[in-house]
């Protein structure tokens, strides 16, 4: 090879390398993802949102870094939790729960970083619209609020002589004034009375459990999204299977502790669908420019198990109906 031809080759090698260089820097990077959920019940959605990150062809440990926070139902630890996801500067933050999402909006309000709700139940109390949050945000919405009619129908199709529901209420959370006010106008067009109980902590809850959800108060239990309610569901369901109540609430994992029956999101899969956000994000995508979506699955479950301990025969077309009905 000539003079001339050396230098060609060295000129073609040398405007190359720093697209090879860039490729491999690409290639080499790892996204760190932050996650938190408010407590237990919503872990399933971040196994549903890893499941499907890694079919969107994110390997941990490769190409992404995941890194996993629960609250677990405590208002100082989530508050010392967001402190900490946002000092750490990820790539992104997921969150799960209208709880865990409400205090990280607000603590990266006005920055880039990115926050992707795998679950939020009335999301228009973060964004500017469903269309377009004109934020840093963007996610899915569990439609809690939406479904309050359909799941105060559900009650009452199962238990039709119920007169007197009580609403079990955290007047200081989230999602208090659009599902409390969502009850009332479903118990009133079914001709239902609605009887409020407030409590201000799980703890309250657990303690005074046996007064405040009585079949002296009513004759079934209606139960809100809330952290506190899913503090103390075990007590809740408990002591509504004792007195005998039938009882809705508005996730499947209360149904899976002793609750009658919901109509809801299913969390696994609102997970899946939040990680084909995160993957849009992450090649690029404003959050601003990804409309907050509406759950692409719902399901009916039914506590058979919980339905015989208080002496309630559930109508055959309603499990027919069901999407999963525990034994």
């Amino acid at each position: 090879m000539n003079s001339t031809g050396i230098k060609q080759v060295a000129i073609a090698f040398l405007l190359a390398s720093p697209l090879c260089l860039a490729g491999s820097a690409e290639a080499q990077k790892v996204y760190r993802i932050a996650s938190l959920v408010a407590d237990d019940q919503f872990v399933p959605s971040i196994e549903g949102f890893k499941k499907k990150m890694t079919e969107l062809g994110y390997v941990e440990g490769k190409n992404v870094k995941y890194d996993f926070h629960n609250a677990k139902g405590d208002r100082e630890t989530l508050k010392r939790l967001v402190e900490k996801l946002v000092q750490g500067r990820p790539d992104l933050i997921v969150t799960s729960s209208t709880t865990a999402t409400f205090p990280v909006a607000k603590a990266t309000e006005g920055t880039y970083l990115p926050v992707v709700f795998l679950s939020a139940g009335n999301p228009l109390e973060l964004v500017k619209s469903y269309a377009s949050s004109d934020s840093n945000l963007t996610g899915i919405t569990t439609a809690s609020v939406d479904l309050t009619a359909k799941r105060m129908e559900l009650l009452k199709e199962l238990a039709p002589g119920i007169k007197r529901v009580i609403s079990l209420n955290n007047p200081t959370g989230p999602n208090y004034k659009g599902h409390f006010t969502a009850t009332q106008e479903a118990a009133k067009k079914l001709g239902l009375e609605i009887v409020e109980v407030n409590v201000t902590s799980g703890d309250e809850v657990k303690q005074r459990a046996d007064v405040l959800i009585t079949r002296k108060a009513g004759d079934a239990l209606f139960l809100p999204p809330d952290a506190i309610v899913n503090a103390a569901i075990s007590e809740i369901s408990q002591r509504a299977i004792k007195e005998k109540l039938p009882s809705v609430a508005s996730s499947h994992p209360n149904v899976k502790r002793g609750v009658l029956a919901t109509y809801a999101a299913d969390y696994f899969a609102l997970g899946q669908q939040g990680a084909v956000l995160v993957d849009k994000i992450l090649k690029g995508v404003r959050p601003r420019d990804l409309p907050i979506e509406q759950p692409a699955k719902l399901k009916l479950v039914i506590n058979l198990k919980t339905a015989k301990a208080i002496g309630l025969k559930v109508p055959r077309e309603i499990l027919l109906r069901a999407d999963e009905v525990i034994q």
